[in-house]
Formats: C-alpha cells, structure tokens, sequence
C-alpha cells in the first residue's frame, strides 16, 4: 500500500477499509492465542488489550462506506484514447480500436493500429473508414 498524495498536502491511503478488516481480525486472532497459549494472568493482561484494541478496529472496519473513485463528467468528456501504433493481426491484418460513447453528444474515436493515428467523428461507428493518416482502409461494411 502507498500513499498518495493531493494536491492540498493531505496523504490518502488506499484500501483502507480492507486494510483495517485484515488487522482486525489478526488482532482478535492473536489475542484469541495469547489467552489459550500463555497459562496466567500475564497472558490475560497482553491479550485483553489486543482484542479490545481489534475489536474497536473491526466496528470502525464495518462503519466505513469506501465508494470507488468515479471519473468526472469534465474527466469523461476530455478522454482520448492513446495514440500508440497496435500490434498486427491475425495474418498480418491491421488492428483498429473503435469506441462510441454512450451518453450526448455520442462521439466516435478511430484509431489506426498502423500509424497511430486518432480521430473523432460525431455519432456512431461509421459503416466504412480509411485512416486519413496513412490512407488505408480499415474496414468497410457489408449491407
């Protein structure tokens, strides 16, 4: 687990919730040893404190609500897809990534797996396209 750190100083961690659950019960369980093993009241007086202590975490552990991290409309909206050449295909065809979006304006983004190349056309997948960057066709559809 590593910090990570905002642009206001504050350090966040991450799985926190899943962290405490797993030290929790490490706690509970090593005091649950500690009394059985250690015979006496020193061995009562080193586990009441750990299973107290891990109980305490295990309450705090359930109470919290982790939400995951959702991207922005700002965020969504300005996303591009990288501009990378894509491997070859199958028999040495050229790969392309299509991908639409789902909400207004639907926009689509083509990128040629042979130069690299990224554009954006208004609506849905076209039913034919040729890289305006190399001038190869990546697909055409039959009707």
């Amino acid at each position: 687990m590593e910090p990570q750190s905002n642009i206001d100083g504050w350090v966040t961690l991450q799985h926190l919730r899943t962290n405490l659950f797993i030290a929790s019960w490490m706690l509970i369980l090593l005091a649950a040893g500690i009394s059985v093993g250690v015979p006496g009241s020193g061995g009562l007086a080193v586990a009441a404190p750990l299973g107290i202590v891990g109980s305490i975490m295990l309450v705090w552990a359930i109470s919290m609500k982790e939400e995951p991290q959702g991207l922005t409309d700002e965020e969504i909206s300005n996303w591009t897809p990288e501009s990378d050449p894509l491997p070859p295909g199958a028999g040495g065809s050229v790969m392309y990534r299509v991908d639409t979006t789902l909400d207004t304006p639907i926009r689509t983004s083509i990128l040629c797996g042979a130069c690299g190349h990224v554009e954006w056309v208004e609506g849905k997948k076209p039913a034919s396209y040729t890289c305006t960057g190399c001038d190869l066709q990546l697909w055409e559809e039959e009707e």
